[in-house]
């Protein structure tokens, strides 16, 4: 699994970051969270090719977070894409998505399937779930919690070998949860030369939000917390105004989640320096970075 965080600022794009935009590489397949203006470039930075996304989930439809998806979209029409493009969205609002792609005049040559959530939504799909939350933000919104479903434990070929087990198509099987019963008559459960199911992988991100109890359940235990940091500390208030984050109320959540790191996002563009809100969030959550533009992050399965 890789993320690939292709715009990293908030509200106001600035020379050294774009607007909100991450890509989830998972075996083969490429999700995108949130879609700003600009996107498309990055990605074409990134080496990453529209023709591959096969979901792109919007937190919420502030302007900085989805107004790169008509772009998108003509692209791929004129890349000549058949297959359809599933986008994700809050509760109420599917109409306005759907007449914002109307707007361009352009041929689409693939349907556009656009879905609503509900905060507490599970969606299911191929190996692991996406799971939503509300978050502390004026407009409908969601955070996303990707989540991985076990995996099937390592098999241990010299305790197979021992029990009378040949290499090759039976290994297969009794990896895939069969029971083999030898010539010899004897019977191998799978329990029986299988380490203990490893836990799949977490990856939570929230676009725009104030201090949000939800988000603690969501993020849970994550891998990855990837949390809005719009505003320093001493701007705490402001903050709140507009229902953003600072360092430490993010770092706070990261805390309470036990997730193993948090990475800010959405950083404010008057921070051309964003060492002070790397050191205020590390007070309080230590395993802290900052995103920056097309920086990537590997996360390697469970042993």
């Amino acid at each position: 699994m890789r993320l690939v965080f292709l715009g990293t600022s908030g509200s106001i794009p600035t020379v050294q970051r774009g607007l909100p935009a991450i890509a989830l590489k998972r075996e083969r397949e490429l999700l995108l969270f949130d879609c700003a203006e600009g996107t498309q470039r990055q990605m074409a930075r990134a080496k990453l090719s529209p023709m591959k996304i096969d979901a792109i989930f919007i937190t919420h439809l502030h302007g900085d977070h989805f107004l790169g998806l008509a772009g998108l979209v003509q692209t791929m029409s004129l890349m000549d894409r058949t297959r359809p493009l599933e986008v994700y969205c809050p509760a109420g609002e599917r109409d306005r998505i759907e007449r914002y792609l109307q707007i361009p005049h352009y041929t689409l040559t693939f349907d556009v399937e656009v879905h609503e959530l509900e905060p507490g939504a599970e969606l299911r799909r191929k190996g692991y779930r996406i799971l939503t939350s509300d978050v502390d933000h004026p407009v409908p919104s969601l955070a996303y919690a990707l989540v991985e479903d076990e995996r099937a434990g390592r098999l241990d070929p010299e305790r197979a070998v021992a029990l009378g087990v040949k290499p090759g198509p039976d290994f297969s099987r009794l990896k895939s949860g069969e029971t083999l019963k030898l010539r010899s008559g004897q019977v191998v459960k799978p329990e029986q030369v299988m380490g203990p199911p490893r836990p799949g992988r977490k990856v939570v991100y929230v676009g725009d939000t104030g201090f949000s109890k939800q988000l603690i359940e969501l993020a849970k235990g994550a891998d990855v917390l990837i949390h809005d940091c719009m505003l320093a500390d001493d701007l705490a208030d402001k903050a709140a105004e507009s229902a953003h984050s600072t360092p430490k109320g993010a770092a706070e959540i990261a805390k309470r989640a036990e997730v193993k790191r948090l990475v800010l996002f959405h950083i404010s563009s008057r921070y051309e320096d964003d060492s002070v809100l790397l050191e205020q969030a590390r007070q309080v959550f230590p395993n802290t970075v900052v995103a920056r533009d097309l920086m990537v992050l590997e996360l390697p399965l469970h042993k």
